[in-house]
C-alpha cells in the first residue's frame, strides 16, 4: 500500500477554512475547494515506489492489470475508473447535468470529428465516458437535486409575488409535467438577458425576506442576474446531515451549494451547464441531455454489514463503490481485500492500516473489500513490490492499495473506502 500525496484545487467557490480545519492546518487565505485522490490526468495523486514520488496515473499505466485487477481493465480499460474527492463549498457550484454512456460516446465522437479542441471553452465532451457521482456529507451539506413536481415549483414562484414569474408559474400548472418543465427551463435560458436580470433581481429581493426561500437570495448574491437562479427554483432543495448522501445519475440537474463532503465519481469531465456559471452554456445540447421528470432526491443512508462493520452507500454505478467504517478502539481489525484498486480516506480521528507482506494482484478471492489513504511511511520497492507496512492516517490523509492486496484496519475514527464495483 502507498501513502498518497494529493493536490488541492483552488476553485473560487471553495471554502478558505473547511479543508485546513480538517487537516489540522492554518488557513492560507485562499479558497481550497477540492482535494483529488486518484489518477485523473488533471491532478493525479503521487506515490513513492522507491524512486521518489510518481504520478499514480504513470504507476497504473506501467502495470495496469497488477494495479487495477484484470476485471477492472477488461470492463473499464487501463485506467482507474473513479475519482475520489474532498469537496468544500462556500458558494454555489454551477447548475449542471451529466450525459449517459451512449450520449457521452456519441458527443465525444462528434466533437472529435468536427475538430473541436479539447481546451475550447465551448467543448462539451472532453471524453467518451458518463459521470455518475455520489456526495456524502461530512458537515451539514446543502444542494439542489432533480426537478420538483411542477405544481410545487409553481407554488414557490407564485409565493414570491413577482410579476415576471407569473408566466412560468402558469405554464407549470397548465401543461403536462415533462412538457411544462422543458418549456420553462427553455424559456429561462433563452429569454432576453436584460429582462431576465431584472426578474432575477426582483425574485432575489423577495426571497431574501423569507426564511424558507433565503437560499435563492444567497444564490443570486453570488450570480446576480443569472437565469440559473430561477432554474434553481425548479429543483429540489436538499440539506444533508453528516453521513447522508446523494447519488446523481445521468440527466439529473443538480448543484452543490455549501458544506464539506466526500465525493466519488466516474473518472470523466463531461458536464453540461445550465446556469450559475460564467462558463459556456450550450442550451440546445443541454436540453437534449436533461431528463425532464420530477424526482425524489433520494437521500441515501449507508447500509451496514453486521459481520464486517462496513457501511455501504448503494448505487447503480459500476465504476465506483463507496463505504465507510466507524473504527472503535480495541476492536478486532477489519481485514479488507478486493479484486480492484482501492483508496482509503480518514475523515475523523485516527485509522491504522496494516499491510500484508507478499500481497499481489491475485483475483482468486472476491470478497469485495479494500483500503485507502493516509500518513506514515510509504511501502514498496522500485520494482512495484509491496512489503509489510503500517500507515497511520489522520483526517484528510489517504492511501492507495493495488488490486488483490489485503489490508487490516483499526483505530478510533472514521474511514471511507473507495473501490470499483466489480
Amino acid at each position: 500500500m502507498d501513502r498518497l500525496e494529493n493536490t488541492v484545487r483552488p476553485y473560487a467557490w471553495g471554502s478558505t477554512t473547511a479543508l485546513p480545519a480538517l487537516f489540522g492546518e492554518a488557513p492560507t487565505g485562499e479558497p481550497q475547494a477540492e482535494l483529488w485522490m486518484g489518477a485523473h490526468p488533471g491532478a493525479p495523486s503521487r506515490v513513492a515506489r522507491g524512486a521518489g514520488p510518481q504520478p499514480l496515473s504513470e504507476v497504473i499505466a506501467a502495470q495496469p492489470e497488477r494495479e487495477l485487477g484484470a476485471r477492472t481493465v477488461e470492463t473499464y480499460g487501463r485506467r482507474l475508473p473513479f475519482l475520489l474527492k474532498l469537496l468544500a463549498a462556500d458558494a454555489p457550484l454551477s447548475l449542471q447535468v451529466h450525459p449517459d454512456s451512449a450520449q457521452a460516446a456519441a458527443g465525444h465522437a462528434d466533437e472529435e470529428e468536427r475538430g473541436v479542441p479539447l481546451d475550447a471553452p465551448h467543448r462539451n465532451y472532453k471524453d467518451a465516458h458518463h459521470k455518475p457521482e455520489l456526495i456524502c456529507a461530512l458537515t451539514p451539506f446543502e444542494g439542489l437535486c432533480g426537478f420538483r413536481h411542477p405544481h410545487q415549483a409553481a407554488g414557490l414562484l407564485e409565493s414570491l409575488g413577482v410579476d415576471g414569474l407569473k408566466p412560468y408559474a402558469d405554464i407549470l400548472r397548465a401543461h403536462p409535467e415533462t412538457d411544462a418543465l422543458r418549456e420553462v427551463l427553455t424559456a429561462l435560458l433563452t429569454a432576453d438577458k436584460d429582462e431576465m436580470a431584472a426578474t432575477v433581481a426582483a425574485a432575489a429581493e423577495a426571497a431574501a425576506g423569507s426564511a424558507e426561500h433565503a437560499v435563492y437570495a444567497d444564490i443570486a448574491r453570488h450570480y446576480p442576474g443569472d437565469p440559473g437562479v430561477l432554474a434553481a427554483m425548479l429543483l429540489n432543495h436538499v440539506v444533508l446531515r453528516p453521513g447522508e448522501a446523494l447519488f446523481l445519475g445521468a440527466g439529473v440537474p443538480h448543484a452543490y451549494l455549501s458544506g464539506l463532503g466526500v465525493e466519488i465519481m466516474a473518472n470523466s469531465d463531461n458536464v453540461l451547464r445550465c446556469g450559475l456559471t460564467p462558463k459556456h452554456v450550450d442550451v440546445d445540447e443541454l436540453l437534449r441531455i436533461v431528463r425532464f421528470e420530477p424526482t425524489d432526491p433520494g437521500v441515501l443512508r449507508p447500509e451496514a454489514d453486521e459481520n464486517t462493520g462496513e457501511e455501504v452507500y448503494e448505487t447503480p454505478a459500476g465504476e465506483f463503490r463507496l463505504s465507510r467504517f466507524v473504527l472503535v478502539p480495541g476492536a478486532v481489525p477489519h481485514a479488507l481485500h478486493a479484486p480492484a484498486a482501492q483508496i482509503l480516506l480518514c475523515t475523523e480521528g485516527t485509522a491504522v492500516l496494516h499491510g500484508t507482506e507478499g500481497a499481489g494482484s491475485d483475483e482468486s478471492t472476491d470478497s469485495g473489500e479494500g483500503a485507502g489513504s493516509g500518513g506514515g511511511a510509504p511501502a514498496g520497492g522500485a520494482d512495484g513490490s509491496h512489503g509489510e507496512a503500517e500507515l497511520t492516517l489522520t483526517p484528510g490523509r489517504s492511501a492507495y492499495v493495488p488490486a488483490g492486496e489485503e489490508v487490516r484496519i483499526s483505530g478510533d475514527g472514521t474511514l471511507f473506502r473507495a473501490t470499483v464495483a466489480v
